[in-house]
């Protein structure tokens, strides 16, 4: 009885402060894997945000995983591994390796890869999101809201790109295949292509013919480091957020 009273007592003082307790309203994370293959989707949470489902895990061809999204503010990216050999929790993969991990815990995809860029919780529990491939392409994606109040698109980059990119960006196995699409950056690594250095601000970094690529087949994309959405969102509060592979 003393505790409730405590809590009852801290609860009034808080309100009393000006300070709301209160949750946003639940949300789920779906990651879609509709490839005819598996993938091994990676996650990594921006600097100071919470490690989801461990960074990475196993999706079976047409299969799909939901999952709690946080209830507080969280950004971070979403992308598929393919090509991927290993046993225990070690994992190589030809496209998206995060270090040789099965769970990335933190770490990033190699280059290239496609991205979905995802912001939870943000301002009035908006929710904004993208499709990248600014560091190049290995499979087509889209992230759809479910339920959300407000202007929430599709956004996507569905066409499958290894199939007509330009031959200096392609990324091959030893066998030849074409597993993914370099960004000029990553071909070429030059600071212009980079946006690096003298070229670093919006002013001065601009579209190539390589980005250009990438925009005429995925305009809703990001294409190159200051690149500007094609379409844009303000959608609050989705009950659910689905990244579908594949799609």
């Amino acid at each position: 009885m003393a505790s409730a009273k405590l809590l009852l007592l801290v609860a009034t003082s808080l309100l009393s402060c000006g300070v709301i307790l209160a949750d946003y309203a639940p949300m789920t994370l779906t990651i879609v894997n509709n490839c005819p293959y598996p993938v091994w989707p990676g996650i990594q949470a921006n600097s100071g945000h919470d490690v989801l489902e461990g960074g990475g895990f196993f999706l079976p061809a047409l299969s799909h995983r939901s999952f709690a999204a946080p209830a507080h503010p969280w950004s971070g990216r979403i992308w598929a591994r393919t090509g991927c050999t290993g046993a225990g929790a070690q994992l190589h993969c030809a496209t998206g390796d995060c270090g040789g991990r099965l769970q990335c815990a933190g770490l990033g995809g190699a280059a290239p890869a496609t991205l979905a860029q995802v912001s939870l919780h943000h301002g009035n529990d908006q929710t904004s999101y993208g499709v990248s491939v600014v560091d190049g392409f290995n499979v087509g994606l889209s992230v759809t809201p479910h339920e959300g109040r407000g202007n929430c698109p599709v956004l996507a980059c569905r066409k499958n790109l290894t199939e007509t990119c330009p031959s200096e960006l392609q990324l091959r196995t030893p066998a030849g295949s074409v597993v993914a699409c370099k960004s000029g950056c990553e071909a070429f690594r030059t600071d212009e292509l980079c946006c690096r250095n003298m070229y670093n601000s919006p002013r001065t970094c601009r579209s190539s013919k390589y980005s250009e690529f990438f925009k005429r087949e995925c305009p809703q994309a990001f294409t190159y480091a200051h690149d500007s959405p094609s379409l844009t969102h303000e959608c609050a509060a989705p009950r659910e957020l689905k990244v579908i592979f594949c799609h």
